[in-house]
């Protein structure tokens, strides 16, 4: 009986294993319910008593060494395992990877930059938390002026001469204030008026306004600017301007783009006219160069400004200004990149 223990022993210790279930078989065999170590546990009441005490021995060591068996190599193979799950198969396929969306505003933005930048103009910002005076009287816009009805304006509680700006030309005042002419910026950017939400206007929306100034600047030098505009931004080559007011800007001007009348959707939007206002503009007013310490009798300048959202709804065909801001997943990945 002795001789079949030192027999398994050898056995034991020179066992090993290709994968987990050689290594379970291998427990069941010697450590199972009906393994070897319970056959000879039942026979050691058939062994002689001088036998019993070495008997016993070799049956604890033969059950330790089993026991050690299987541990030892249930790590060996579950680190081995690991590593191999681990390590990077760079022939498999990769996964694939879900591709995000601008949103249309900022497409739009882009765009306008970057037709701006190439004849010139610079990208400035400013603070949307605005004082009255860089809002509204460096542009001629005194205190209690009419004009300033036009923009129903969020003031801030605790200090009325501050409030949420109602256009970027706050931007251009502070530009103004910093640079000496020439000067060639455009500024985008976030504004705020206490208008009623619709279909067609919100109180917090986009625009993009431009401003240059030097020496010598005409009526003639702004419009073959919004030309070349509209012909990169739209594929339009027929603009005209209408008279219209501004308190910033004398003359000043609403600009409208012939849209042409192909589609009944060319009808809808152009109301059957053809015809789309985008922007105002005019040429800066000598008052406001005044008040940014420019002398207008050396320079004159011009300047314009568009709502973004107007210009991404017309690109686009969106009939609703609401869906910019209601983040509707659906509605964004429209405009996901093509890949």
């Amino acid at each position: 009986m002795i001789q079949e223990i030192d027999k398994y022993l050898k056995e034991v210790a020179g066992f090993t294993a290709k994968d987990l279930k050689a290594v379970e078989d291998f427990r069941i065999k010697f450590l199972g319910k009906k393994g070897i170590l319970n056959q000879l546990f039942a026979e050691f009441k058939n062994v002689p008593n001088e036998e019993k005490r070495i008997y016993g021995q070799k049956i604890n060591q033969l059950k330790q060494a089993a026991t050690e068996k299987v541990k030892q190599l249930k790590e060996q193979l579950e680190n081995s395992v690991e590593e191999s799950t681990s390590a990077l198969d760079l022939t498999r396929p990769g996964y694939p990877v879900e591709i995000g969306s601008r949103h249309p505003i900022s497409i739009v933005k882009n765009q306008i930059i970057d037709i701006f930048k190439r004849i010139g103009f610079n990208v400035s910002e400013g603070p949307e938390i605005e004082d009255d005076w860089h809002n509204f009287t460096a542009l001629n816009l005194p205190e209690y002026h009419p004009a300033r009805d036009m923009q129903d304006t969020f003031f801030l509680q605790q200090n009325p001469d501050w409030l949420l700006r109602t256009h970027t030309s706050s931007v251009q005042t502070r530009y103004m204030e910093a640079h000496q002419p020439p000067i060639r910026t455009i500024s985008p950017g976030r504004v705020y008026r206490n208008e009623d939400i619709s279909a067609r206007s919100h109180c917090i929306f986009h625009q993009v306004e431009g401003l240059y100034i030097d020496k010598g600047v005409s009526f003639a030098d702004l419009k073959q600017t919004l030309l070349y505009f509209t012909k990169e931004m739209f594929g339009k080559s027929k603009i005209r301007l209408r008279p219209s007011y501004f308190p910033f800007t004398e003359p000043s001007a609403e600009v409208d783009i012939y849209w042409g009348l192909e589609t009944e959707t060319d009808y809808r939007i152009t109301k059957g006219t053809g015809w789309l206002e985008i922007m105002g503009a005019g040429m800066v007013d000598p008052n406001v160069l005044k008040n940014m310490n420019i002398d207008p009798e050396e320079y004159t300048g011009f300047a314009f400004g568009m709502g973004i959202e107007r210009i991404a709804m017309l690109l686009y065909q969106i009939p609703d200004i609401r869906m910019f801001y209601e983040n509707d997943m659906k509605f964004l990945e429209q405009f996901k990149p093509v890949v």
